[in-house]
């Protein structure tokens, strides 16, 4: 397992158009049916909440969340693969959480596919719960794979 990252060199800053061919980069690398460029420049024009995470400089990793009628519904959450399991992941999800919050957001939601059994673990460590299931959400090799959705209250 590689070591957690130190937080002095970690940052975070607002996603901007310049950096869509990093973003670009990590998101064709890590998922089978990425993204295109088009979607994130959308999140960017709408004004979702968009940031990078950088480590001593690198680009690592990124998240996007859109909010409304008190809700966050964090749309993607990608680390680079050199990047992964060294906290990068749980970093941004907690600046997502805590950026909701700021916003008086009362739920946070967000999906996952079942088989990616890294970040199911991550987002329960991290106080989400199951609360549905969304049939044949993503794209698969062969067919469609469902999702699971998760939500964490911050507000009764």
């Amino acid at each position: 397992m590689s070591a957690l990252i130190d937080p002095t060199r970690f940052s975070v800053r607002c996603m901007v158009t310049n950096d869509l061919e990093e973003v670009m980069r990590i998101e064709m690398a890590m998922y089978p049916f990425p993204w295109t460029q088009r979607i994130f420049e959308d999140c960017l024009r709408v004004g979702y909440r968009c940031h990078v995470g950088e480590i001593e400089g690198c680009f690592a990793g990124y998240a996007v969340m859109s909010t409304g009628a008190g809700e966050a519904h964090i749309l993607n959450l990608c680390v680079g693969e050199a990047f992964q399991r060294r906290g990068l992941a749980r970093e941004l999800l907690h600046l997502m959480v805590s950026e909701a919050d700021t916003l008086e957001v009362r739920d946070v939601f967000l999906e996952v596919r079942p088989s990616n059994t890294g970040a199911i673990t991550l987002y329960e460590q991290t106080g989400f719960n199951q609360v549905g299931l969304r049939k044949d959400y993503y794209p698969a090799d062969e067919g469609r794979e469902d999702a699971i959705i998760f939500a964490l209250s911050l507000r009764m």
